[in-house]
């Protein structure tokens, strides 16, 4: 199939298709000789995977780290999803109910404690992302960019690039493919020019919106880009926010 067959059957738009191949995490198995990206059964397959984990919240990094894990096992995989989705299912039963409580409350119908107010609400770690970790990924290697030998004046206008790239799509989902595509990118950008994990790049987003100075700096290139950044790389280290 076609990218654009692949998009029109399972919705994922053909820009976030192309930005799994180009991130590795879905490459066509064939391309024509004119460049047409051709999908395979397995592809669409690995696909539904992918979208299984996304909406379970995995980040695409943790689900590219699962899915080229040597230990990898497609069947254990949907097993382990199938888990997920009962007990996400389970959480949303939890939640509607508390929903329709809440409006009978307001109603007068019936009254709530505090605690029946939150029940259902769960923002916990996810419960099996570390079972799928030690299954397929825990000792998985993180291939790191080498840093730039050095630096010149470009290095100021590509930081200025992504922030004016970044500004364009800061009313968007911070969670979205194409928020974690362009936030992906400042990650990398600052790879280049120090070590940062994942745990401190969260950190430094917190920063940016915790500190007037960086806000007022970011903010420069659009009102409330410093809040997205900061959502965006919450998002991206796999913790959110």
């Amino acid at each position: 199939m076609k990218v654009k067959e692949v998009a029109q059957l399972t919705g994922v738009s053909v820009r976030t298709l192309h930005h799994y191949d180009a991130i590795g995490l879905l490459t066509p198995d064939r391309t024509t000789e004119a460049g047409y990206r051709l999908y395979s059964d397995e592809n669409l397959a690995t696909l539904q995977q992918i979208l299984f984990f996304r909406e379970l919240g995995f980040s695409l990094k943790k689900i590219k780290k699962l899915l080229t894990s040597p230990s990898f096992d497609r069947a254990e995989a949907f097993e382990m999803q199938r888990k997920m989705l009962l007990e996400k299912r389970k959480q949303l039963d939890s939640m509607i109910n508390t929903i329709e409580k809440t409006i009978q409350h307001g109603r007068g119908e019936l009254s709530m404690t505090n605690e029946e107010k939150f029940k259902g609400f769960d923002f916990g770690e996810n419960p099996y992302e570390q079972e799928a970790r030690e299954r397929w990924g825990q000792e998985a290697v993180d291939e790191s960019n080498k840093k730039a030998a050095q630096f010149g004046p470009e290095l100021g206008e590509e930081m200025n690039r992504i922030y004016v790239s970044l500004a364009k799509i800061r009313h968007m989902d911070p969670s979205s493919d194409e928020a974690q595509a362009g936030i992906g990118e400042w990650f990398n950008f600052l790879n280049k020019i120090g070590n940062y994990s994942l745990e401190a790049f969260q950190g430094l987003g917190e920063m940016y919106v915790a500190d007037d100075r960086f806000k007022k700096n970011i903010d420069q290139f659009g009102e409330g880009l410093a809040v997205f950044m900061r959502d965006a790389m919450g998002n991206y280290s796999g913790k959110g926010k």
